[in-house]
């Protein structure tokens, strides 16, 4: 798929291809070495500096509005302080959402990623050069809202957090097992709309999650309802999941993604595509 759409190359990895023009006067790109084994070692090196600060960095995954920053919004609030925070956001234009985390007094960092829809280690490092990591327990990367490619690729973060919207289908899981895999908590959100909504079932979605032989939790909650939101369940999780990535730490010990080697052969190893055509405006496809 990505091999298709060009998803591979982002603002972070262009330096390693290479672009040539032949004799006959087509471009062609010559991938110089294996894109995702470059992510991979960036993304150790990111996760090395996360646990020297013993930064827990968690990555938010879903699809597009399924209420990932207003969850972030939400957990400012509720976390009234007691645990300091930062956010790296993932989008393809604008500044949005980095705006309203901000607004909060907590620092975030806006990657705008042109046409990529995913983000990868070496955004998330030039991202960190603009993040105090001494000063923060937990580090947010908010992905680009897609189901698909984002679960293929290790940031150098710890836990991967998958949200699914009421509005979107109790089917998602089974619909879109790669990013579903992956997950290490699933958030069914916008919980408040279930009154208004006949035709998704939290039941039926955690049931198309353990379809998938997954033992991670899944709680419900909203990020708008007052009194009984949910809230509280995630809450715990996070202080739980820092104590423990904490406790592996003072043993020289990590904490590692669930990255989605299946979900990396859709993008192809680009060190067996030597050359790659990059069609003309209005060349057939």
């Amino acid at each position: 798929m990505c091999n298709t759409c060009g998803c591979n190359i982002t603002p972070g990895n262009r330096p390693f291809v290479l672009t040539e023009k032949p004799a006959n006067g087509t471009t062609t790109v010559t991938v110089l070495k294996n894109l995702l084994a470059k992510n991979d070692s960036q993304a150790e090196h990111n996760r090395s500096h996360f646990d020297a600060r013993k930064v827990l960095a968690i990555n938010l995954m879903s699809s597009p509005g399924s209420g990932k920053t207003a969850l972030l919004e939400a957990t400012i609030k509720r976390l009234n302080g007691s645990l300091r925070l930062a956010v790296i956001e993932g989008d393809l234009e604008t500044e949005n959402d980095a705006a309203r985390i901000r607004a909060h007094g907590v620092p975030a960092y806006q990657i705008t990623t042109g046409t990529a829809c995913h983000l990868d280690a070496h955004l998330v490092h030039d991202a960190l050069h603009h993040i105090d990591l001494s000063s923060i327990d937990i580090l947010f990367i908010e992905n680009v809202g897609n189901l698909v490619c984002p679960a293929s690729f290790d940031l150098g973060h710890h836990l991967n957090v998958t949200l699914l919207s009421t509005t979107e289908g109790d089917d998602k899981p089974a619909k879109y097992p790669v990013m579903f895999r992956a997950a290490d908590l699933m958030l069914i959100t916008k919980t408040d709309l279930l009154p208004f909504l006949d035709d998704f079932s939290p039941e039926r979605a955690e049931q198309a999650l353990r379809n998938l032989a997954s033992k991670a939790p899944v709680f419900n909650l909203s990020s708008r309802q007052n009194g009984d939101s949910g809230l509280g369940a995630w809450i715990d999780w996070l202080h739980e999941q820092l104590q423990a990535h904490r406790n592996k730490l003072a043993q020289q010990q990590t904490t590692r993604p669930n990255v989605q080697r299946d979900g990396q052969l859709l993008h192809a190893d680009p060190a067996q595509v030597r050359f790659r055509p990059v069609l003309k405006a209005g060349a057939p496809a």
